[in-house]
């Protein structure tokens, strides 16, 4: 199995590819979580966006959020994996490629993160330390979590 990454800008994607990430994203976070909110944002514009595919198949996605827009901190956000792809294990990959480029784009920023609280442990694994205190968004425990520089 190859996984493909492709970064792009919002301005650079394709109409298909763009379609892609907002059915994949909605199929997440409002359907599959039952979170009924504007899944699109402002921060979609300030942003870039990574699709991981396997054989032309978008299976994740992931949007790094430019530093001053979200936090002062470039930061990773809508992470995902479609639910038919869970079984292959790729969200350390797809993590470990999203903090590669953000490092390399915005060098010695550090990054935040606002994380579901069930992913705490894997986010720490990656270097991510606790920011905040447990707090509501949209109905999920989420917590905030910092990488240092």
């Amino acid at each position: 199995m190859k996984l493909d990454f492709k970064w792009s800008r919002l301005e650079s994607l394709t109409a298909l590819e763009l379609f892609n990430i907002i059915k994949a994203r909605e199929s997440v976070f409002v359907v599959e979580q039952q979170c009924p909110y504007q899944e699109t944002d402002d921060m979609d514009l300030h942003s870039w966006h990574l699709i991981v595919s396997i054989e032309n198949e978008l299976v994740a996605y992931v949007r790094v959020v430019d530093p001053k827009i979200k936090y002062e901190q470039p930061s990773i956000g809508r992470v995902l994996t479609l639910e038919k792809f869970r079984n292959l294990k790729i969200g350390r990959s797809l993590m470990n490629e999203a903090i590669r480029f953000t490092e390399e784009q915005f060098p010695n920023m550090g990054i935040k993160i606002g994380a579901q609280i069930y992913l705490q442990i894997f986010y720490e694994s990656l270097g991510f330390e606790a920011a905040s205190e447990v707090y509501d968004e949209d109905g999920i425990p989420h917590i905030d979590m910092i990488k240092r520089k």
